[in-house]
Formats: C-alpha cells, structure tokens, sequence
C-alpha cells in the first residue's frame, strides 16, 4: 500500500507520454496511357505548409510512445502497354496510422471497347483522357483535399490526351498541351520540395504536355515513343506514350514524419525503408518503402 493507493492501483494510472506528430503521406502516382492520356498524381494529405486539393491543412497526430503505427508507402502504377485494351494503372494508397492518401488515377488509353477506358481514372489526382479523335472524353476526378481532376483530349488534330491531374492544379486540357497539374511545396524536411506533380499527355504531333512539378513525367509525341515515368518517393503521375508507345509509369510516394528530439527515439520496423535525420529541434523520419510499423522509445 503507497497512502491510500496500491501500486495496481498506480500501475494502472500510468499514460505513457505523447506527441504531436506532424506528417506528409504521398500516394504512388498513376500509370500514363498510350496515345497519350496522362497519369494523375497520388494524393498528398499534410500538416505542414500546404496539403492537395486545394485544402486546409491536415491536423497533427497525437502519438505515444511504445506504441506501433503502420505504414505503408504506396507504389506508383504501371504505365498501359500498346495495344493492350487498359487504361494505365492507378497508384497505390499510402497509410501512415489513420492517414490515408489515394493513389493517382491512370491515364486513358485510346481503345474501343470498352469506350470508358479512353477516359482518365479517379484517384488522389485524376488522370487525363486519351488523344484520340473522339469526343465526350471524361478526364479522372481528384479526391477531396488530396489533389484534383485530370484534363481531356483535343478532338482535332493533333490529337493531344489530357494532362494528369496533380496535388495543387487540374491537368490542362489537350487544347492547351496537355500539361500535368503542378504539385505543392511541402517544407516538411527542413527545405521546400514540390510532390505530387501530374503526368503531361502524349500528342499526335507538336508539343507533349510537360511533368507538373513535383516528379510528373512528361509525354511524347514520337509515334513510337514512351512516356516518362514519374519520379520515385514524388507521388508524380507518368506521362502519356505514342500512338503505339507505352505510357510511362507513376512514381512511389513516400511518407515524412516530424516530431520533437524529446519524443523519443524512433524504430523503422521490418518491410520499411527509411532514414531519421535531425532539423533543430525536430527530427525527421523518411520512409520511402514497403509495409511495416513504427514506433518510439
């Protein structure tokens, strides 16, 4: 007996000490198709600076210590194959404990049947429409305060697709050169870093669209050509291929963890890639693989 307690009693008191974690979770981006939709961007969700989709930021986690959260950085997607029937491939979500980012919607390829895969998938960001010479074309929607929508084609020649849709802009429409929408500057690290950028369309002839800042790739207008792929731990779309080239594939996301040196000291648990590095009086965690837990100490 301690006073009127017993140490039980004490042991069942005890909360363990807790932090406000701040995060970035970037999804893998979305695949390009060929001739020559974009892919989207994965979906960015933040507390730091700025979050996609044009939202408010994101509010800190609450964390203890000696506690798993899991995490899993997403894989970007596979950019459609000519001549297969597919659109190319959406992004993979990422997960950091009750966060969860949408992976980027894939870019239309330009297939008959069915006529919906012409058009951009939805996901984090949208992808945009194939560069055929149809009309109606649908680009990708963006998930809300994660990124937006995927443009659409040109229905003249040249047959431009449409831009894939990123964390902080819309994909521009074929019309306009089928640019992928520009990410967002996060400065999560300790420096400003644009993720989260679209994918640019493919064009019958002219100009490609360009990348959206933050690791979009760029399309193609050789006949043959593929599209860039976006770049890895960005979340980036990848770009649209040829008439019968291959849409370039979408880059990983990654997931970014600030919190207090007085925290504690973190463990990147089996299946995770990362590496911690110290910002003043913060430290910051970067994982940029795999499926695991983390914890503190």
């Amino acid at each position: 007996m301690i006073g009127n307690l017993t140490a039980g009693s004490l042991s069942s008191m005890y909360v363990a000490p807790s932090t406000n974690m701040d995060y970035l979770v970037v999804a893998g981006g979305g695949g390009g198709g060929w001739k020559a939709g974009a892919g989207g961007a994965g979906g960015l969700r933040s507390t730091v600076t700025a979050t996609g989709g044009g939202g408010v930021l994101e509010s800190a986690l609450t964390l203890a210590l000696s506690t798993n959260y899991t995490v899993t950085v997403g894989a970007g997607g596979a950019g459609a194959t000519y001549p297969n029937n597919v659109t190319g491939y959406s992004g993979v979500d990422s997960i950091f404990s009750t966060i969860t980012s949408a992976g980027g919607g894939g870019g239309g390829s330009d297939t008959d049947t069915p006529t919906n895969r012409r058009n951009g998938v939805n996901g984090g960001s949208g992808g945009g429409t194939c560069g055929g010479g149809f009309s109606g074309g649908v680009g990708g929607t963006g998930t809300t305060n994660q990124g937006f929508g995927g443009g659409v084609n040109k229905t003249t020649s040249p047959y431009n697709g449409g831009g894939g849709g990123g964390a902080g802009v819309a994909g521009d429409n074929g019309s306009a050169g089928g640019n992928g929408g520009n990410g967002v500057a996060v400065s999560i690290s300790g420096s400003s870093t644009y993720y989260a950028g679209g994918g640019g369309a493919g064009a019958d002839s002219g100009t490609a669209g360009s990348g959206g800042s933050g690791g979009g790739g760029a399309g193609t207008t050789a006949y043959s050509g593929n599209g860039t792929a976006g770049t890895a731990n960005l979340g980036g779309g990848g770009g649209g291929g040829g008439i019968v080239g291959n849409g370039g594939n979408g880059g990983s996301g990654v997931v970014i963890l600030r919190y207090l040196t007085s925290f504690g000291t973190i463990t990147i648990g089996a299946g995770l890639t990362g590496s911690t590095a110290t910002d003043g009086s913060y430290k910051v965690s970067t994982i940029t693989a795999g499926t695991g837990n983390v914890s503190w100490a």
